[in-house]
């Protein structure tokens, strides 16, 4: 199972269409798991566009009919993983654990806010995740979102891509790891 990770793509400057490369991305997954701050409900609309089944949670640049329309916190059943997704994940200090703590059945946690791509993993294989940002890099060298391949019996594979102009990988010195 393919799963495209975004979250903050409120649009900053750079019009109201997703970029091509997170198009091309959002075609091809079968599940859509967004961390927040769609801002509006063009950009739902633009999602639910993709056809692929969406799972997504408010964040705090928001409207007030997205926020209607959208939980402050979500889990999803994925083959052979169960994943969290939350807006904010708090300060850097400790929050690995406690995402664990607030999400205690899922094996990792989808969360944005910071802008900054993240990928932590435990000893255990717990993980937290950021995709960074698709439309709003901030002080960040890319654009990024993550495309996931999940399958029972495997880890998790995580590919981090920049989707401005080269579209690619992001490279791995550009995703913040965090030590456990």
């Amino acid at each position: 199972m393919t799963v495209a990770v975004l979250s903050d793509t409120h649009f900053s400057g750079r019009g109201t269409v997703l970029p091509a490369p997170v198009a091309e991305v959002l075609r091809r997954a079968d599940l859509i798991v967004h961390a927040g701050d769609l801002a509006d409900l063009d950009l739902l609309r633009q999602l639910q566009g993709f056809g692929a089944p969406i799972v997504g949670v408010q964040g705090n640049a928001d409207d007030e009919i997205v926020r209607g329309l959208l939980p402050p916190s979500a889990e999803v059943d994925l083959p052979g993983l169960r994943l969290g997704v939350v807006h904010n994940g708090g300060p850097e200090a400790g929050r690995l654990e406690r995402m664990r703590r607030r999400f205690p059945g899922c094996g990792g946690v989808v969360f944005g806010h910071s802008h900054i791509p993240l990928h932590q993993v435990a000893p255990d294989g717990f993980f937290i995740l950021n995709p960074g940002s698709a439309t709003d890099r901030r002080r960040q060298p890319r654009h990024s979102m993550v495309e996931m391949t999940v399958s029972d019996g495997a880890p998790p594979e995580v590919r981090f891509l920049a989707v401005d102009d080269p579209p690619g990988p992001l490279p791995p010195e550009l995703v913040r790891s965090a030590a456990t």
